[in-house]
This record gives structure tokens, C-alpha cells and sequence, in this order.
């Protein structure tokens, strides 16, 4: 459930504070007043695209919070690492002018794609894009999976046809007129015989290098080490003999000072360091022996590898692993024709499977087709169209290929709104209002399959009214028995049957618009209800009747307890 929205610099809004309640609630206010921006405001804290036009004029950045309680959430949080303290789950959006966005759960930053993951569990929002995909019937598939529960029978089944699309690639790849196998085989072999003749070894380049370099300084070196050994080592006056010197004089000291054994300990280790740093120095000299030749060799060697390297745009790891696939390739060739024998096999018993299990799927599709086909009219039959026929098309491809990633089945919606009308395309046969009451219908279906606790219906009413407009009003009350429901609307009948009425406001200060949100008394109720019926002209006739409207939605919800 949402509880809380804070709103910072979102276009016209410089800041607003609202508490969302259970059950149905409404936002009404002026054409352009701002109830859409706070659609938007959800949409952006939901993780959905965002853009800089939508940071207020004259503010550096925009941000959006809400706070909702979500047991889906909670468990989402508990498998991201993020705390959820007391069940609260806090979204916060930040947008700067530069267009770049931040995202935090419960102060912990995530990404918007994880934002999104999140806000999928939280809210659902029903604007006029989801009416255009319930035109587009490439959608209906889905829809009918997800009424019908079809997930894990769905993955089952692409867990097959995947395998059997695997299969049949290699028998693609496999499959070559004979000439071009030969081609193929003869760059294999080609190939190997270069990379193995080079007998590549991940790392030997560096060592090469570093030798090379080293050879290449080698003059520098041994002087420079050679007077390093001369003065630690190998002369009289060097620093091990004047140690050495020093540790026997100390020793003859300590016959007759014994403190100064621990002086006499220090000198030996220093000497000790000394010869061994001397040795060091003297096998780095005995390395740095070398011929020409070998300088030589080094030089062939990596310019050996970097020609392959170049060659085939990889690195020396990258050469042993081309060696192994393309010896992988070649003994596939050679026996392609025993392997395409049992790859002929292995397809056709998987795909015997993957038959058997979109069978299967049908089956359960075709039993949810039947159950969404009742709901659905029933469901419409509420919202005023008392002769509709709603129906789920669902045909089954035969054949070779029969099968795809959904399985053996196309699914289209079709209804005829109007006794005595054939049943036609719901973008043909559905009129703007019957649209959104065929929307409002489906969410009613869907919403008891998704467990997400809120809804929420941007302009829902389009092309509603009269007795159509009651009876969306109702159904919307129905959802919110179980549901928390937002509705942004402009029709009477619909915002009188809420528990909560909104009032979005705009108004102008010191040459700036602002628009501010505030929750309606049952008196601001009355003037909003006597608004929306009759414009700013507001009589007694018209608040007598917006209590009337008022009282008999009370009596209607209560009713429905």
C-alpha cells in the first residue's frame, strides 16, 4: 500500500506532502491543475524513464519519495541485502538538470532497473498506453498466461524448445554442401598447424619482453651492479669486510662489557643482510651472461607472437583457446555425418517433447480462455453493457513449425459491444469508453492474480458518462475492498463513491504557477462535487445535490461491507 509522497520541483509542484489511506481515493482538480505530474512523480519513483523537462524551471534537481507497506517488498529487500524497518519500504528518485537520476531503497543506493523490479511489486498504474497495448494483439498471449497462471508450465515447455532450437543449430552449422567443407576443413587444419607449430603459452610474451629489456640494458646493468658488489663485497675496504671487521672488535669488547652482546647481535645481522644482498646482485650478474644470439631469438619470438596476435585480434590466451575450438571444429567435420545421424535422432525426440508439453500449455491455456471469457463479460455486464460478448480466440498452429518460444498457440481478444454485432477486433469494435471500461474490467480480472496491492487509474473515465460512469464508480469501490485504488478523475459519479477526495489546485504567486494537493473535508467535498457537475457557477441546487450524490455512495460502500 502507498502511505506517503513527497514531491520537490516537479514541474509546476515545488513541494507536496500527501497521505494516501486504503481503500478508494481520488484526484480531481481543474483541466492542467497538475493531477498528471503526479502521476509522473509516481512513475519516475517507480524507476521508469525520466526526463530533465521534468526538474521545475529555475531548481537544480527534482526529487520524488514514497513510502509503502509491502510484504512482496519486504521479501525483495531481505533477497537484496536492504534493511526494511517495521515493514517500511522508502523510494526516493532524484533528477537533476543535466538529466541524470539516482535512486535509493530505504536509503540504500540501486539502480533504476532495479527500481523498476521493485515498483512492479508495489504499484500498478493504468494509463492510456496500457489501453493501446489491449489493442495490440500480440499482447493478448500474455494476458491469458497471466490470468491462466501459465508461468511454470510455460517454462517447462521453453526449457524443451530451447533445447531443440540448440539441436537444430548445430545441425545447421553441420549441414554444408561438400565443397565448402572442404574449404572449411583446409582453413582448420591450416590453422591448427600454424598455432600448434607456435606452441603458444599464455604469459610468454611477458616473460619475453621483460627479458629482452633487460638484455637490451644489460651493459648498464652489469656496470652499475658490479660497483654495487665492489663496495658490498669484493674489496678489502668493502661494507661486509668493514662489518666483519667491526662485529670482531665488538666481540673482544664484550670480555669485558657484557651489554654489549645485544650491539655485537646487531652487527651480525647487518653483515649477514649485507652477504646476502651480495649474492643477490651476483646471480642477477650471472643472468645478465647472454649472447647475441640469444637477443636475437627473443626479438623473432615476440614478433613471432604479435604477428598472430594481429592476425587473429586476440591475445596469447586467446590463440590457445582459438587452438582448442578449432580442433573441436575439425574433428566435428570429419565426423559430421555420424553426428548429423544422431543429432536427426536427438531432434526429433525432443521436439516429440517439446510437442507433448505445449500440448499441455494449450490445455491450460484453453481452460483459462473459458474462465477469463466469464469473468470478463460478467465484469462488463457491471459496467453497463449489458449485451457484450467477449470472447478468447485461441488457435493452435500444426505442422513443422508449429512450435515457437510461447508454444503452439496464437490468442486473440474479440467482442462485439452491441446485440445482433458480430464479434470483430477490440480496436474495430470498442468505442473510447467501452475502451476504458474493457481495461477497467481486465485490471479488475488481473488485479487478483498480480498481488500487487495498489492500483492506480489515470483518466479511466474517458468517454464514460451517465449510468456507464455510475457503474465504473461502483466497480472501482468493488476493487477497493481488497485494493488500495488512486483514480484521477473528472467525473462526478466517480469521485463521490471515494473514501478520500484530492483536490489539486494551481494558482499564481509573484509571477510563478504552483500547484498544491490537499485533502477534502465532507464540505470541500460538496463544492468540489457541485464543481465538477456544474462549473464555477455553484448553486444550492447543485450542493444539495452533490450531498445527495455523497450520502448515496456511502450507502453503497457500506453495502458492499
Amino acid at each position: 500500500m502507498l502511505k506517503t509522497l513527497h514531491i520537490e520541483n516537479i514541474a509546476v509542484i515545488e513541494r507536496a506532502d500527501v497521505e494516501f489511506s486504503a481503500g478508494l481515493s481520488v484526484l480531481t482538480g481543474e483541466t492542467g491543475a497538475g493531477k498528471s505530474i503526479i502521476i509522473d512523480s509516481l512513475n519516475a519513483v517507480l524507476g521508469n524513464r525520466v526526463s530533465r523537462e521534468l526538474v521545475r524551471s529555475g531548481a537544480e534537481r527534482a526529487s520524488v519519495t514514497a513510502s509503502f507497506e509491502s510484504a512482496q517488498a519486504e521479501r525483495w529487500c531481505a533477497d537484496n541485502e536492504i534493511d526494511a524497518d517495521d515493514g517500511e519500504i522508502i523510494l526516493q528518485r532524484r533528477i537533476s538538470t543535466d538529466g541524470k537520476s539516482t535512486g535509493r531503497v530505504n536509503g540504500v543506493p540501486v539502480t533504476a532497473s532495479q527500481l523498476r523490479e521493485l515498483g512492479a511489486l508495489l504499484l500498478d498504474i493504468h494509463g492510456q498506453n496500457d489501453g493501446r497495448q489491449l489493442l495490440d494483439e500480440r499482447r493478448h498471449l500474455d494476458y491469458l498466461d497471466a490470468f491462466g497462471e501459465c508461468g511454470e508450465a510455460l517454462a517447462a515447455y521453453r526449457e524443451t524448445y530451447d533445447a531443440y532450437r540448440a539441436l537444430v543449430r548445430e545441425s545447421e552449422r553441420l549441414s554444408m554442401d561438400e565443397a565448402e567443407k572442404q574449404r572449411l576443413e583446409e582453413s582448420l587444419r591450416y590453422r591448427i598447424a600454424e598455432l600448434s607449430k607456435a606452441e603458444i603459452r599464455p604469459g610468454e610474451e611477458a616473460e619475453l619482453t621483460e627479458r629482452r629489456d633487460l638484455l637490451r640494458n644489460s651493459e648498464k646493468l652489469t656496470e652499475h651492479i658490479s660497483s654495487a658488489l665492489a663496495a658490498l663485497y669484493d674489496s678489502d675496504s668493502s661494507a661486509v669486510a668493514q662489518c666483519g671487521n667491526a662485529e670482531y672488535n665488538v666481540s673482544r669488547a664484550g670480555a669485558w662489557s657484557a651489554d654489549l652482546a645485544e650491539t655485537e647481535e646487531i652487527i651480525r645481522s647487518a653483515r649477514l643482510a649485507l652477504e646476502d644482498a651480495s649474492e643477490r646482485l651476483r646471480e642477477k650478474q650471472q643472468l645478465l651472461d647472454f649472447s647475441p644470439e640469444e637477443y636475437d631469438r627473443l626479438e623473432e619470438r615476440i614478433a613471432q607472437l604479435r604477428r598472430l596476435e594481429k592476425k587473429y585480434s586476440t591475445d596469447e590466451e586467446g590463440l590457445a583457446a582459438l587452438l582448442a575450438d578449432s580442433e573441436r571444429r575439425l574433428d566435428e567435420l570429419e565426423y559430421a555425418g555420424d553426428r548429423l545421424a544422431q543429432l536427426e535422432k536427438e531432434t526429433a525426440k525432443v521436439y516429440a517433447l517439446a510437442e507433448k508439453k505445449a500440448c499441455a500449455l494449450t490445455d491450460i491455456r484453453q481452460a483459462a480462455a473459458k474462465r477469463l471469457e466469464e469473468r470478463v463479460v460478467g465484469e462488463l455486464r457491471d459496467l453497463s453493457m449489458p449485451s457484450v460478448r467477449f470472447e478468447v480466440r485461441l488457435l493452435s498452429r500444426e505442422g513443422k513449425n508449429a512450435l515457437s518460444a510461447s508454444g503452439a498457440d496464437e490468442v486473440s481478444f474479440v467482442m462485439s459491444a452491441n446485440a445482433g454485432e458480430a464479434l470483430g477486433p477490440i480496436s474495430r469494435i470498442a468505442s473510447g469508453g467501452e475502451l476504458s471500461r474493457i481495461m477497467l474490467a481486465l485490471k479488475n480480472v488481473f488485479a487478483e492474480k498480480d498481488g500487487v496491492d495498489a492500483l492506480i487509474f489515470d483518466e479511466i473515465d474517458t468517454g464514460v458518462s451517465g449510468v456507464a460512469a455510475q457503474r465504473v464508480a461502483e466497480k472501482l469501490a468493488s476493487l477497493g475492498r481488497t485494493k488500495q485504488v488512486l483514480c484521477v478523475t473528472h467525473l462526478p459519479q466517480i469521485a463521490a463513491m471515494a473514501q478520500q477526495q484530492y483536490l489539486v489546485e494551481k494558482a499564481e504567486h509573484g509571477g510563478r504557477t504552483y500547484t498544491n494537493i490537499r485533502l477534502l473535508d465532507r464540505e470541500g467535498r460538496r463544492y468540489e462535487l457541485a464543481r465538477l457537475s456544474g462549473g464555477d457557477m455553484i448553486t444550492d441546487i447543485q450542493l444539495a445535490g452533490a450531498e445527495e450524490l455523497l450520502a448515496r455512495d456511502e450507502r453503497f460502500r457500506a453495502s458492499l461491507s
